[in-house]
C-alpha cells in the first residue's frame, strides 16, 4: 500500500512540474527535447518505485 501512495505522490508532483514547464514559451525543438526528457524521467520514476531499477536518487517518503 505504501508503494501505491508513494507512486501517486511522485506522479502528482511530476504532473505539476510538467504542467509548469509546459506553460513556458519554449521554441519547438527545445520543447520536443524537454518532452522526451520528461517521458524518460516518468519511466524511471515508475520503474524505481516498483524496485525494478535502483532508485537511490529519489527521496523516500515516510508516511
Amino acid at each position: 500500500m505504501n508503494i501505491i501512495i508513494t507512486l501517486i505522490v511522485y506522479l502528482v508532483v511530476f504532473g505539476l512540474i510538467w504542467w509548469l514547464v509546459g506553460m513556458l514559451p519554449l521554441p519547438a525543438p527545445v520543447a520536443q527535447i524537454v518532452r522526451v526528457l520528461f517521458i524518460i524521467l516518468l519511466i524511471l520514476i515508475i520503474l524505481s518505485v516498483f524496485g525494478i531499477i535502483p532508485g537511490g536518487y529519489l527521496p523516500h517518503l515516510n508516511l
